[in-house]
């Protein structure tokens, strides 16, 4: 275990000159070689070689399945994180309530939301249920829903706790946790290693696994009273559509959606830069990359570098040592041998509790969206729930905010 102080980045995104530098050792959670700096790979004959056009102060392409770490750069660095921490949040908080749960939200819900804010419009003295929180939570990034279902989780500041615990949990050991919602904010750092370990674990969720993956619904509008027509006097409450901010997925704004491409979460802000985690399946093999905070200018850097190392990750698969893997949580029997920190061995990661709340009896709610440019999105039905049938459960194992 790593007792190193957080090393921060004491640079602005896009700048290049005087770019941070990482710090000389790291932490070893998940094996020695992930606590150097710089590119770590093991390329066997007949391997590809690495992307040139890679950025990232830190990235890390993994095997979701095995947990194997197939290359990574700086992947202890610990970064702000934006709204990729929402994964984490997402994770420690959606198995407490039901989805069908309603909640009135009330002005003190939404107290503490960081001023410009990514926000999906969640109004007070409205209804929501919490499957409409989740989805604002993860299409519009909504800091807003954050907050509310924070409320409901008996406010911000258990549930930081709660998140910093279910970090602990889960050997994410870089990360401590200051808002819930990635806002910047002094001291909170992450990793690209523990962002992927965030996914990894809320990827054994059907409903994280729904939710990441629908790119987009319909989401709840104000009630108002309609002034014309045969229900002139009667109060109305109208819906509007939102759209996943994971540009990967949706294919918005000149990026090119990426074939088996099924979530999970994007994230902007000044002290963070770009920052993405995504989960993608080819061939049976899925993969998870984290890219953390590009700086090359080029448009869309952080997806685009991602797409290039999914490419890699799966032309490179069974051609390449492992430089480390994906620790399992505490509660998996990880304590020792195969997914101990620093093991180095080959442990097959395991999810965190997996509660009656996360819904896994079929429903869609909504509905997951399943298609995309270029092709059919199978929503990772032969990637994540593989992930959820093959990997061990718990007991089985012996100042800008965000604006995405």
């Amino acid at each position: 275990m790593s007792t190193a102080a957080p090393a921060l980045a004491d640079g602005k995104p896009g700048e290049d000159k005087g770019q941070p530098k990482p710090p000389a050792k790291m932490s070893t959670v998940g094996g020695a070689q992930l606590g150097r700096p710089g590119t770590q790979v093991k390329l066997r004959a007949g391997a590809p070689v690495l992307p040139k056009k890679l950025s990232g102060r830190s990235w890390i392409v993994s095997d979701a399945e095995s947990g194997e770490v197939l290359a990574s750069h700086n992947a202890h660095w610990r970064l702000p994180p934006a709204s990729t921490l929402k994964m984490l949040f997402a994770d420690t908080v959606l198995p407490k309530f039901p989805k069908t749960q309603k909640h009135k939200v009330e002005l003190s819900d939404l107290a503490g939301i960081g001023a410009g804010s990514s926000m999906v419009g969640v109004k007070e003295n409205e209804t929501y249920s919490v499957h409409d929180l989740w989805l604002g939570v993860f299409l519009r990034s909504g800091n807003d829903a954050v907050h509310v279902l924070s409320a409901m989780n008996d406010g911000v500041p258990q549930t930081v706790k709660d998140m910093q615990e279910h970090a602990e949990d889960l050997q994410a050991l870089d990360t401590h946790v200051v808002s819930p919602d990635g806002y910047d904010a002094k001291g909170q750092v992450s990793s690209a290693y523990d962002l992927t370990l965030f996914a990894r674990s809320g990827l054994q969720k059907k409903d994280f696994r729904e939710y990441c993956s629908t790119a987009t619904a319909k989401f709840p509008g104000e009630t108002k009273k309609v002034t014309k027509g045969k229900d002139k006097g009667k109060n109305k409450r109208e819906s509007f559509e939102i759209q996943n901010t994971n540009k990967l997925l949706t294919g918005a704004m000149g990026v090119s959606p990426y074939k088996g491409i099924a979530g999970v979460k994007n994230g902007s802000t000044t002290n963070a830069g770009n920052t993405f985690t995504g989960v993608a399946e080819r061939n049976g093999k899925v993969l998870l990359v984290t890219v953390m905070n590009p700086s090359s200018g080029e448009p869309h850097a952080v997806y685009q570098e991602t797409a290039r190392l999914f490419d890699w990750g799966f032309a490179a698969a069974g051609k390449v040592d492992p430089v480390g893997e994906l620790v399992a949580p505490k509660g998996a029997g990880g304590g020792s041998g195969k997914g101990a920190p620093g093991s180095g061995g080959a442990g097959k990661g395991a999810a965190a509790e997996n509660a009656a709340h996360s819904s896994d009896d079929g429903s869609s709610g909504m509905g997951v969206a399943l298609g995309v440019t270029g092709g059919v999105l199978a929503v990772l039905a032969a990637g994540v729930f593989v992930i959820r049938r093959r990997l061990p459960l718990p007991g089985q194992a012996g100042r800008r905010a965000s604006r995405d």
